[in-house]
């Protein structure tokens, strides 16, 4: 996603403005490094470009930038829950305007933090009371960070991830390793499942890998590159392409929109809006995801 044209509403630093789109404000890092913008609506990474390189992050061409709904692409924050466990469907995050913490440049990169807490919106879909910083580091790679902590004096139990939409230049020349043996299918009624040490796109894919490695690796060979995607705090890795058919029923996606992208997601999975994990007061969580080229 190209911000660069986007008037500056505010400067904050000589690396650092809020730009806006539609209705949507846009935090846009523009450093030596890597540009890239992560919206307030949604604390939503949506580019990330090394320098000199492509963009590793892919949005749709038809988000909508609505204020409102959440944008298809970039970085959705899926949290407090993951699917569709309860409603909304991955949680109330990725639809909340979050506030700008603070920002931290020097010539390495840039730190960018959001935060978001409850509040009388949120106490009214899920009754307990939070901090999540959404934490971006904008160097020669991309680092999220989501940390949660329970502000309440009760434990709590949440799930989520970080939905990460990857460029890829043509899905049917790209492939995954690195993302382990076991899946639960969900196009197969959450069959478990064995695959290979290679995944080739040629169809939709919604799996859920239960044991993926430490790095998993997209092979863009369209783009000639390799995108490392590293997670930590996470319990399994979930990998997702919609396809065509999928693709053509989304009002916010292209029609031809699933051939440039895949999803390689962080995420703590739970089957119930009761399980995933669970912290004490004043305890603290982090779900990270490092994007590379």
């Amino acid at each position: 996603m190209d911000l660069t044209s986007l008037p500056a509403l505010t400067v904050l630093s000589d690396n650092v403005t809020i730009v806006e789109k539609d209705k949507v404000k846009i935090v846009r890092v523009i450093h030596d490094k890597a540009t890239a913008g992560i919206a307030l609506h949604g604390g939503h990474v949506v580019s990330f470009k090394p320098t000199g390189k492509e963009d590793l992050i892919w949005m749709s061409n038809s988000a909508i930038f609505d204020g409102e709904a959440a944008l298809r692409g970039g970085i959705p924050v899926c949290w407090p829950w993951f699917g569709r466990i309860a409603s909304p469907s991955h949680g109330f995050a990725r639809n909340s305007e979050w506030t700008l913490i603070q920002h931290r440049e020097n010539e390495h990169g840039v730190i960018i933090e959001l935060g978001l807490q409850s509040n009388e919106e949120t106490l009214a879909i899920w009754p307990n009371q939070f901090e999540v910083r959404l934490i971006v580091e904008v160097t020669e790679q991309l680092k999220v960070t989501l940390q949660t902590t329970n502000t309440d004096a009760k434990p709590w139990t949440f799930s989520g991830a970080l939905h990460s939409y990857l460029n890829v230049g043509d899905i049917a020349k790209a492939n995954v390793i690195g993302m382990g043996p076991s899946y639960i299918d969900s196009l197969l009624e959450d069959k478990e499942c064995q695959g290979g040490e290679s995944l080739a796109i040629d169809q939709s894919v919604d799996r859920i890998y239960t044991q993926p490695e430490a790095v998993i690796t997209l092979q863009d060979k369209a783009l000639d590159r390799s995108v490392n995607v590293e997670n930590h705090g996470h319990n399994c890795a979930v990998i997702w392409n919609p396809w065509k058919e999928n693709a053509q029923s989304m009002s916010d996606m292209d029609n031809d929109g699933y051939k440039t992208m895949l999803c390689i997601e962080s995420t703590v999975l739970a089957d119930s809006i009761e399980e995933g994990i669970t912290l004490q007061p004043s305890e603290s969580h982090q779900l990270v995801t490092v994007i590379s080229a």
